[in-house]
């Protein structure tokens, strides 16, 4: 349950984040049985696929680290299903959002690094 938590503040704070910066959000925790897309935002010529990762800090790795070449098959695998059933002349492009939250969901700063065309 706290895991939950903590991994929907994340999602929030990238979302706002994206907003914040011109992107139009379109869905969120789209789940296939393949895999899950965090974030799905319109910007551009982009249709972005955004997977969010959160970690209070880098002690262990970077969080963009722990989107594995499995994970991004995962979500690949997902934004093709999603992609045959909502049309679009825009461009996929695939982006790690890194949330770092200290104090995880009572952070009351959070650091966000915006990785585009992560893989």
């Amino acid at each position: 349950m706290a895991e939950e938590k903590l991994g929907a503040f994340g999602e929030r704070k990238a979302a706002n984040y994206l907003r914040l910066h011109g992107y139009r959000i379109i869905d969120t925790n789209c789940r296939y049985r393949q895999g899950e897309i965090d974030i799905i935002a319109k910007r551009r010529d982009y249709i972005v696929f955004v997977e969010v990762k959160l970690r209070k800090n880098n002690t262990y790795g970077e969080a963009r680290e722990f989107v594995t070449p499995a994970k991004q098959q995962r979500v690949i695998m997902a934004a093709q299903l999603w992609l045959q059933t909502h049309e679009t002349e825009l461009q996929p492009r695939f982006d790690v959002i890194e949330v770092y939250a200290p104090d995880g969901v009572n952070s009351k700063k959070v650091m966000i690094n915006h990785i585009e065309n992560a893989f």
